[in-house]
């Protein structure tokens, strides 16, 4: 079963997809085609987005999921019209709100108050992120090997397993300095710990996945090769598994977990904070 979802925002349209994506991942058999629409604030965009809505119902045997985070009434009701299963995200937390704070929301698009005393932390905060996104780049895929210890976590694993979003999304999300190793197959073969990664073992975690998945993967990027055969991806993950319990080193398949589901779950289980605080 396939369904589209729709996005759609009077600001960056984040709010409504990671809250969206986060009620249908609990349908786990259903494939969902997200499309995001965001900075939809005016009804002449809402008109042309309703268009588009019910373009895709009429070619389609579902009618569309709608998710928004749209505070104008008049724009959301234009959306709402459409012919589409609809899901205000704002209405539906903001009425009971107000009746039990006794006092109306302010309806601000994309609004977030920065308190002058904040100001300093939202800095640090937008600084320390950054840095970490570009420690992420510049040591991805095991370049830069002298700056490890730097690193507050360094993942590793065999190739297509998550390892560069994973260590970007930490960065970004949560301002961890995240470095990542390749596991390539002379590393396999040998059953011992890389030298380059030796003295930072309390740093390694692992990432693996199933074999049958990992074979679709790869043949997306190299079709047909050995590096995407099936047998090639059950050695190299029988022989990374081996290796992180040798070296008792923590890790998790990745096989049905989404980059967040798997950066929050590295952290639990390394029992790393993260570094930049929300307001």
């Amino acid at each position: 079963m396939k369904r589209k979802v729709f996005y759609l925002s009077d600001s960056t349209g984040l709010t409504a997809e990671n809250l969206g994506k986060s009620l249908l991942t609990q349908f786990p058999n259903i494939q969902f085609e997200s499309v995001t629409r965001p900075f939809v604030d005016t009804p002449e965009k809402a008109q042309k987005i309703a268009v588009e809505i019910n373009q895709v119902s009429q070619t389609s045997s579902d009618r569309p999921i709608v998710i928004d985070t749209i505070v104008n009434f008049e724009v959301s009701d234009i959306i709402s019209s459409a012919d589409c299963f609809y899901i205000d995200i704002f209405s539906t937390f903001l009425s009971p709100l107000e009746k039990e704070l006794k006092v109306k929301s302010a309806h601000h698009v994309g609004h977030m108050p920065i308190f002058k005393e904040d100001s300093r932390l939202v800095d640090k905060n937008y600084m320390q992120r950054i840095d970490a996104v570009h420690f992420a780049l510049a040591n991805d895929d095991g370049m830069q090997l002298n700056r490890y210890a730097d690193a507050d976590i360094i993942l590793i694993g065999v190739s297509r397993t998550g390892k560069t979003p994973s260590s970007v999304y930490l960065g970004m999300q949560y301002g961890i300095k995240a470095a990542n190793y390749p596991l390539i197959p002379d590393d396999l073969e040998i059953n011992k710990l890389p030298s380059a990664l030796k003295d930072h073992q309390k740093k390694l975690f692992g990432l693996t996945i199933r074999p049958a998945r990992l074979s679709e993967i790869r043949n997306e990027r190299k079709p047909n090769s050995n590096y995407a055969a099936l047998r090639t991806c059950v050695d190299e993950i029988r022989q990374a598994e081996t290796l992180y319990r040798q070296y008792r080193v923590p890790y998790i398949d990745t096989t049905q977990l989404s980059v967040e589901e798997i950066s929050a779950r590295m952290l639990q289980r390394a029992g790393i904070e993260r570094r930049v605080k929300s307001l």
